[in-house]
């Protein structure tokens, strides 16, 4: 399943992408009770086909088992349900997680990335964190504030938790993975690098845009055979597979569900591929108007437009 979150008018609800279609899973579960003559639908869609991502993901397997009868129940009964079935045109696609209660990042994961930093290769993850603020999705402009002169892009590989993790095994831990997206891991390198800490050049708002949707992990049985590659305006910059990490998915769930309890929703960027803008030579960042595209096999792509801001301080006069 291709999961999503989705807006219409001013409600914001989880559906799934199928043939450009966009279907309400709450909104068919429901429909699909009714059909069958279950009695308290609204209660019982509530608990194992909630409209709220984190919540379906909470539901583990049995829920995504229910989401998908819905899906086949809305398409058979499309037009008889009018307000379930969307064209994708009518909707507007946010994050597939809007709120996680993490956000963690890998840097320094691909092997081409660490040599073009002049680095050695880690004994252990390089971790950092984005916060909430930095999520945007994938019909949204990729914010360039007046304070940063050197924003640069970063595709990332990216996977969800879908169940509560603690002490997981590498042999286990893709059943603690509910699926993958993409990820735009942008950064403003000024900011960056003018502290030994990387937390304020990653925080930005709308530096995360993320999407189009969650790739259930059914759909990728093995997350570590996938191109990924990178285009600014049409021009590759960043081209790699997900072999080439360091830390992979189950490396990376056995290692941070050691250190803290990874819950439904957690969002884990796998790290980004050489051809960053500041390895280059000579150097080059985005730009108003510039089209940021990251591609990977089976999942999708995710393109964002950056837009200037200006200082609402100088709009005022401040």
């Amino acid at each position: 399943m291709k999961l999503v979150t989705f807006r219409k008018e001013d409600n914001v609800r989880t559906g799934a992408y199928v043939n450009d279609k966009v279907i309400d899973l709450n909104h068919a579960y429901v429909a699909m009770l009714k059909s069958q003559g279950v009695s308290r639908v609204e209660e019982v869609s509530k608990a194992f086909v909630p409209s709220n991502m984190i919540e379906l993901l909470e539901g583990g397997d049995k829920s995504l088992e229910e989401a998908s009868k819905a899906i086949d129940y809305a398409l058979e009964n499309e037009v008889s349900n009018p307000k379930i079935v969307f064209d994708r045109k009518d909707v507007k696609l946010e994050a597939p997680v809007l709120k996680p209660n993490k956000i963690i990042c890998v840097g320094h994961n691909y092997r081409e990335h660490i040599l073009e930093m002049k680095r050695e290769l880690p004994k252990f993850p390089v971790v950092f964190a984005k916060f909430n603020n930095a999520i945007i999705g994938p019909e949204d402009n990729i914010p360039h504030p007046e304070f940063t002169e050197n924003l640069d892009y970063e595709a990332e590989f990216t996977f969800v938790i879908g169940k509560t993790a603690k002490n997981v095994s590498k042999e286990d831990a893709l059943d603690y993975v509910a699926g993958y997206t993409i990820v735009n891991d942008v950064t403003a390198r000024d900011l960056q690098r003018r502290t030994i800490q990387w937390l304020q050049g990653k925080t930005l708002d709308g530096s995360a845009p993320m999407g189009p949707w969650l790739v259930t992990k059914d759909e990728i049985p093995n997350p570590h055979d996938l191109d990924i590659s990178l285009t600014v305006n049409g021009e590759e910059r960043q081209r790699s597979n997900t072999s080439n990490l360091v830390f992979n998915v189950n490396h990376l769930v056995a290692f941070f569900s050691e250190i803290m309890t990874l819950e439904p929703g957690d969002v884990i960027c796998t790290g980004t591929p050489g051809g960053v803008g500041f390895a280059r030579d000579p150097q080059v960042f985005l730009k108003d108007g510039d089209v940021v595209r990251i591609e990977i096999d089976k999942i999708g792509a995710l393109e964002n437009t950056v837009k200037a801001e200006v200082n609402a301080r100088k709009k005022e006069g401040v």
